[in-house]
């Protein structure tokens, strides 16, 4: 019985050990050809400028304590200010979120459904009533009520459009990386992903990725495909949503938004789970589609998205071989020692020491230099490990729908973080 034990820990962990071998070539690949951008035209500078007019719209749910230095970042845009309209969605509220958004001179849509919750709901709820107004936009801009705005985000917005993008995701910043050590590493996470997964694809040509907030969409693209985007994470669906019907989403460095990243792990833990719930069921739906559509059409871009739908199973095989490693090293002669032969803990260990490494020169790269963030990168591959269980639990709770509100208390206004 034993030599069958033995035998199958043994494949398995080849298995294993070969797909994580080929999702981090994969991975590798993109980010060091990403690195360097290919040229694009400048349509401005070719005389094709022209100011578009914007539908900035905000979600919110019990935001009152911060709602109000939302709305005064978007009114210090440096853009005409006739050329944008201000929408806070008072979703289900109980709090005085309306009053605030009303008294902060924004247009209030009011909407109560308690049957259909969530940021997708209220978002396909407001573009159709948005729509009907008698206002002609070329663009929505979608933020959530936390955040702040740099100033110039609708003029680098409305440069990406006169370039001919129809879908810009903007820069995530953090406005309050160092309340904890959890804040802290949340911060590097976005700060890494916006090096290393958006920077890259837009690079190369490919689709990155819409982040929930912070992005911006033509109206002629929502008229035609609708939103429809209502799972946990309508921003993964949506991105979907565009890549199978051919088109793709662009990144905009310049246009920066400054989201509140959690403070506990407690807060951490059901806002992660709910981003693997979303994950998972648009995995669900659309995995298959973008498999045909990548070997039918030799479509790039819908096999990169393939490739980020099983990021969950990335997560749990890197976890798993990272801790078998180690725990064949501090108890050798325990019956999954065998499991050493395809998993050499020094392997991994050089892995996690690159990652370690890479991860601050990336951030010193984009000038982000503090030694607190430094810092930060002690605890930080704890907080990549603690995506192990929180990714398990997410996949075996897929089909639940419910939705957790994540607490907002942080009112930083944007003078605070980038100064008048």
């Amino acid at each position: 019985m034993e030599i069958f034990i033995h035998l199958f820990l043994f494949s398995f962990s080849y298995i294993v050990q070969l797909i994580l071998f080929i999702l981090s070539v994969y991975y590798m690949i993109i980010m060091i050809s990403g690195w360097i951008p290919l040229p694009e035209q400048d349509a401005e500078k070719n005389g094709e400028f022209r100011y578009h007019r914007f539908a900035v719209v905000i979600p919110a749910h019990n935001e009152e304590k911060v709602i109000r230095s939302m709305v005064e970042s978007l009114k210090r845009q440096q853009y005409p200010k006739d050329l944008f309209d201000i929408y806070v969605i008072c979703d289900n509220c109980s709090d005085n979120t309306g009053y605030e958004a009303k008294k902060a001179g924004t247009r209030v849509l009011v909407r109560n459904n308690e049957n259909e919750r969530g940021k997708g709901y209220a978002l396909d709820w407001a573009f159709a009533r948005i729509f009907a107004l008698n206002e002609q936009y070329d663009a929505v801009c979608v933020f959530d009520a936390d955040n702040v705005v740099s100033g110039t985000y609708l003029l680098e917005m409305n440069r990406m459009l006169n370039n001919g993008h129809e879908v810009i995701q903007g820069y995530i910043d953090s406005k309050n990386p160092f309340d904890s050590w959890i804040s802290l590493s949340y911060s590097i996470a976005f700060w890494l992903s916006n090096r290393i997964f958006q920077q890259t694809r837009y690079n190369l040509g490919l689709s990155c990725g819409l982040c929930g907030t912070g992005f911006c969409i033509r109206t002629s693209v929502l008229r035609e495909l609708g939103w429809g985007a209502t799972c946990l994470t309508e921003d993964l669906e949506f991105t979907m949503k565009l890549i199978l019907n051919n088109r793709k989403v662009a990144f905009c460095k310049k246009a920066v938004v400054y989201d509140e990243k959690p403070l506990t792990f407690i807060q951490s833990w059901r806002q992660r789970k709910r981003w693997m719930q979303g994950h998972t069921d648009c995995a669900k739906r659309y995995l298959a589609k973008l498999l045909k559509k990548s070997f039918t059409e030799a479509n790039l871009i819908a096999f990169d998205g393939c490739i980020y739908l099983i990021l969950p199973i990335h997560f749990i095989f890197f976890g798993l071989a990272v801790l078998i490693s180690w725990s064949e090293s501090a108890f050798p002669s325990m019956p999954f020692y065998i499991i050493g032969y395809s998993f050499p803990s020094e392997v991994w260990s050089l892995i996690v020491l690159v990652q370690i490494s890479f991860g601050p020169l990336v951030v010193l790269f984009d000038k982000k230099w503090d030694i607190r963030i430094l810092a930060g990168f002690i605890f930080y591959p704890f907080y990549c490990l603690t995506w192990l269980p929180v990714t398990i639990a997410g996949i075996k709770d897929s089909g639940k729908k419910e939705w957790v509100h994540t607490t907002h208390t942080r009112n930083i206004p944007i003078e605070d973080i980038e100064g008048s």
